[in-house]
């Protein structure tokens, strides 16, 4: 990769010329891709699981080189991404030791220098980090009174909803030009996303942005980068999100009605091939120009779009030894029976997250688990999946009874195929990581299900199905998610309000 464009002189920004990417000979991503980004663009990244958005913005940071081809940046370009997540090294790191860490990677905004030990030492770093703090509108309040004490925090102490914006911080204090969003508004509550979005709208530089968060796109894009997974073709289309998605659409209706029109006529002049060619004389020669012509008619088929799968429906069986209460919160004067779920609401950092880890280590005052109750966790983070074992070894110990056979069909509902199988949890996307931790529940039987945010990082294909099954559970469930969408779809007995 090299910068061949000057920023000053030309708009486009980036450009991909003929870019081909694989990681082995048997996993090709990219097929000689071309499209290119215009100074200013919010452009959103579309595409099903394993077509390569996450390969892409490596491509774009330098991270990944392309096989073959030619990813051109502006000269000096500055490159940032607000990822997903905030990785396991740094849940334990104060504020300020986390900004430090991502403001060292610009000469743009700081001085920095090597101390003795080794580490980068940021002179300026407390207005840069309340620059970023006040930009994704992470209030004072939830830091503390002073600036020591805000900047002496420890990352591990925030909310979901809170690392999302401090994440996002992570990558504007770095002050780039092209700024990578990988799914912005996971763990945001309403106001969160209202926020992200304002923001998004007035930013001046460049994005690009991969979500399923369909009405959050369309407020800000401007352009789509479609990754076809089957053919390994980027499409480009200009146009606000929903403008393109039906654009889209009428592209497959006109390829499926105009395969369907040539199939037909395909047939007919083999039919006539069939009855001509058992003839003789001329009506041989007739019957090889009908299968010229029904071959000439094949090429001009095209390959439709063919989309990702969705995961098959299932089913999570709740422990059937658990008849009475389940659990119990006493101060709201309410009881969870068997088949009662119970919906947890309140804005970022009110606590929800904070009080379903309590439930599940037994030491929350507010929630009190009847004895000999199994639980079953579906974590944001996914802290409760080992992300050193392979997704086979994780499975199997969910399981009472061991089954190699059972256990490889059901992780194949979750398209957790071969491969995938004998891969290490740490390897897979946070989509895939979500699948397995879906499918462990499936083994485990739970008598009391506790869900934070189940649908991040989740393809929306698998959503309604996922919410069939927690619609489905007959053990107690509690459930935290910021998608009404997805809740409605779920039936809810009993709701907390922590606001209140």
């Amino acid at each position: 990769m090299s910068g061949i464009y000057d920023m000053q002189k030309v708009e486009t920004i980036i450009s991909f010329d003929s870019v081909s990417f694989e990681y082995s000979p048997t996993k090709p991503i990219l097929d000689k891709v071309c499209f290119s980004l215009r100074t200013g663009s919010k452009t959103t990244v579309m595409g099903q699981n394993g077509a390569g958005k996450s390969t892409l913005f490596s491509l774009l940071m330098k991270i990944l080189a392309p096989t073959s081809g030619q990813v051109n940046v502006a000269r000096e370009l500055a490159v940032a991404i607000s990822r997903q997540v905030i990785l396991p090294r740094e849940l334990l790191l104060t504020v300020r030791e986390f900004f430090a860490s991502y403001a060292a990677y610009s000469a743009k905004v700081t001085k920095a220098k090597k101390a003795s030990d080794g580490q980068t030492k940021i002179y300026n770093i407390d207005p840069m980090i309340d620059d970023v703090l006040k930009a994704v509108n992470l209030s004072v309040a939830s830091f503390g009174n002073t600036q020591d004490l805000r900047h002496d925090r420890i990352i591990k102490s925030f909310s979901g909803g809170e690392h999302a914006r401090l994440l996002l911080a992570s990558a504007l204090i770095q002050d780039p030009d092209l700024l990578l969003l990988d799914e912005p508004t996971n763990n945001l509550d309403k106001e969160g996303i209202k926020h992200l979005t304002h923001f998004l709208i007035d930013y001046k530089k460049t994005v690009i942005v991969i979500s399923h968060d369909a009405d959050f796109l369309n407020t800000f894009t401007d352009g789509v980068l479609y990754l076809d997974a089957h053919t390994r073709k980027i499409e480009q289309y200009s146009g606000n999100y929903f403008d393109v998605v039906k654009e889209i659409s009428a592209r497959i209706e006109r390829e499926n009605r105009r395969n369907a029109q040539l199939a037909k006529e395909i047939q007919k002049k083999k039919d006539m091939a069939n009855v001509f060619g058992h003839k003789s004389g001329q009506m041989r020669v007739v019957a090889k120009r009908m299968r010229e012509k029904a071959e000439a008619l094949e090429e001009g088929i095209v390959e439709v779009r063919k989309e990702d799968k969705a995961i098959r429906p299932f089913i999570i069986p709740a422990d059937e030894n658990i008849r009475g209460e389940v659990i119990t919160f006493p101060k709201r004067h309410i009881s969870l029976w068997r088949g009662q779920h119970l919906l947890l609401k309140g804005p970022n950092g009110i606590g929800k997250s904070t009080l379903l880890e309590a439930i599940a280590s037994g030491k929350a005052k507010a929630g009190r688990v009847s004895e000999g109750v199994k639980i079953g966790y579906y974590r944001q983070d996914f802290s409760t999946l080992n992300f050193e074992e392979t997704v086979q070894k994780s499975l199997m110990s969910s399981m009472d009874e061991p089954n190699e056979e059972r256990m490889r069909s059901i992780a194949a509902g979750f398209l957790l195929n071969a491969d995938v199988i004998r891969t290490k949890i740490g390897h897979l996307s946070e989509g895939q990581k979500g699948l397995v931790a879906f499918c462990k529940l499936v083994f485990e039987k739970p008598g009391l299900l506790l869900l934070d945010e189940p649908t991040n990082h989740i393809n929306f294909r698998h959503i309604p199905i996922i919410a069939t099954a927690l619609d489905k559970f007959e053990g107690a469930m509690i459930l935290v998610s910021h998608s009404p969408e997805f809740v409605e779809k779920i039936r809810i007995d009993e709701i907390i309000d922590l606001e209140k």
